[in-house]
């Protein structure tokens, strides 16, 4: 009964793991990153890479100098049109 916990428990917490960019994996080893500041990181890195969306428009947000509600309508905007064929 106990191994099945074990397994059960494994499998569950190892499939973000299995998912996590390698890229991103790397520098948080690097940075001997653990627990909540790990999570944290990985979070920004995948969100942060190159050719996303919400990453390319947080950095024109940012040349903008935007903050607060403009700069979340403007991100929203972003998105939408970036998401638009």
């Amino acid at each position: 009964m106990r191994q099945l916990i074990l397994l059960l428990t494994l499998a569950l917490f190892s499939g973000p793991l299995l998912a996590a960019n390698p890229a991103c994996e790397k520098i948080a080893t690097e940075k001997k990153l653990a627990g909540a500041a790990k999570n944290s990181f990985m979070k920004k890195c995948e969100r942060e890479q190159p050719g996303n969306a919400q990453a390319m428009c947080d950095g024109k947000a940012a040349e903008k100098k935007l903050a607060g509600a403009a700069k979340n309508s403007f991100v929203k905007k972003c998105l939408r049109d970036s998401s638009a064929p």
